[in-house]
């Protein structure tokens, strides 16, 4: 046998992912919100009722290998197609062999990945075979399909949206890999459950990632006399690029590096925000997760000193989801910077507090009639409105008129500091309270 036999060949390798992708539903890992017992996706594959469909989800959790199983579930011609590497050409070629095999009775499941790489010429190429039902198109994408897939299009797909497996479903699979002879079964394989949980940890939900990092870290592996193959953390930690992870997204370090983070920014010390924002992105925590904290400390713990605090933040976030790791971790310091140095006030914070106490400690308060909106003669009649005075209308645009029920008529909320832009909100709130007691 040579190297470039077409014989099955010892020298080439299947990858254990591929190896292991599941072809029944009991198999499947993940996505029990759309194949567990009962769901909507499960039913309409076991009555064979596909119809068109998108899978929107992150890469590596079973889009494509969801469709593999469909297809064969409903014995369809299952026929993968790429954006990446097909044009209009390809597609007519595919569709009238698809229109050919639906004359002879087989139906024709076409996956698509990455569909939203096709131009709008390209998927209108799809629509009148989608139509006649010479195929079952299921497209996959990463990108929303609101705004990648033309509506035609998308008008006539159901999208279901797969989400990131779990830690516990990754960890389950590298599991199965030790286990199945498809994986490493007939190979005695010495890991510890802590690697395997830094594995999956690591790979943020990602299916191939965590088998393609444990594969690698079994073929560095250490093989003793007995045949047994011994990974240790160092050897996982060197397959990661990164050393060994004590980060738990559901623990207690999980709580205390965020705690570290969140109250860094509010000490106003960005050296320190900096070095635990790392921390957790070197721990495999998610950044979007990073990015959502800082939205909330931008009102939480700066409010109304620096509204554009809340701005930096949300662009922060918007920019963490168009790049992702590794990239956006510069754009998460510039926001635990930007937090750190803003002026602080925690006067918002404290508002909602005080007004979710009132509201839990008191009845329901009915809405004052003058501020009311009388839109009908019997709520006029009712007096919805009456009394009302619009603020626009006066020379101070302010009017002396009571908002709050009269059980709550004098309570105050809202105590703004004296640090940064807040300093004027406090200034000009003071003068309006005092206008409105001398009236």
């Amino acid at each position: 046998m040579s190297l470039f036999s077409d014989s099955p060949s010892q020298f080439i390798k299947t990858p254990l992912a591929s190896r292991l992708r599941p072809e029944t539903l009991d198999e499947y890992v993940g996505q029990q919100h759309l194949v567990g017992q009962g769901m909507l996706l499960r039913q309409l594959i076991e009555k064979d009722q596909i119809s068109s469909m998108i899978f929107w989800g992150p890469p590596g959790v079973g889009k494509t290998t969801l469709a593999r199983i469909i297809a064969g579930h409903t014995h369809s011609h299952f026929v993968e197609f790429s954006a990446v590497t097909s044009g209009i050409k390809e597609v007519k070629e595919v569709m009238k062999e698809a229109e050919d095999n639906r004359k002879l009775g087989i139906r024709t499941l076409l996956f698509t990945d990455e569909i939203h790489r096709f131009n709008k010429a390209q998927q209108d190429a799809f629509l009148p075979y989608v139509e006649k039902g010479s195929i079952v198109l299921v497209g996959a994408t990463t990108e929303n399909p609101s705004f990648e897939i033309n509506s035609a299009l998308l008008s006539r797909c159901k999208v279901f949206i797969l989400k990131a497996l779990t830690e516990d479903d990754l960890f389950g699979l590298l599991k199965t890999a030790l286990t199945s002879e498809k994986g490493f079964g007939n190979s005695p394989i010495n890991i510890s459950d802590d690697s395997l949980r830094s594995i999956a940890a690591f790979s943020n939900g990602d299916a191939r990632c965590a088998l393609n990092t444990l594969e690698m870290s079994v073929n560095n592996g250490i093989l003793d006399a007995d045949g047994v193959i011994t990974v240790s953390s160092e050897i996982v930690a060197q397959c990661m690029d990164r050393r060994s992870l004590l980060y738990d997204k559901n623990g207690e370090e999980h709580y205390n590096l965020i705690s570290a983070l969140h109250k860094s920014m509010r000490n106003s010390d960005p050296d320190a925000a900096v070095y635990w924002m790392s921390r957790m992105i070197d721990g495999g925590e998610d950044p979007l997760y990073i990015a959502r904290r800082m939205v909330r400390f931008a009102s939480e713990d700066v409010g109304m000193a620096d509204s554009n605090a809340l701005n930096v933040a949300i662009n922060v976030y918007q920019a963490c989801h168009f790049l992702g790791l590794p990239e956006c971790n510069v754009h998460l310091a510039h926001a635990a910077v930007y937090l750190s140095m803003a002026p602080k006030s925690n006067a918002l914070e404290r508002a909602c507090i005080e007004a979710e106490n009132d509201i839990k400690e008191s009845p329901a308060e009915p809405v004052p009639h003058h501020i009311r909106n009388g839109v009908t003669k019997l709520m006029k009649d009712a007096g919805y409105g009456k009394g009302y005075i619009y603020a626009h209308d006066t020379e101070e645009k302010i009017t002396k008129m009571q908002c709050l029920p009269d059980s709550l008529k004098d309570r105050r909320y809202y105590d703004p500091g004296v640090m940064g832009d807040e300093a004027a909100v406090k200034e000009r709130l003071d003068e309006i309270r005092k206008w409105r007691s001398e009236k």
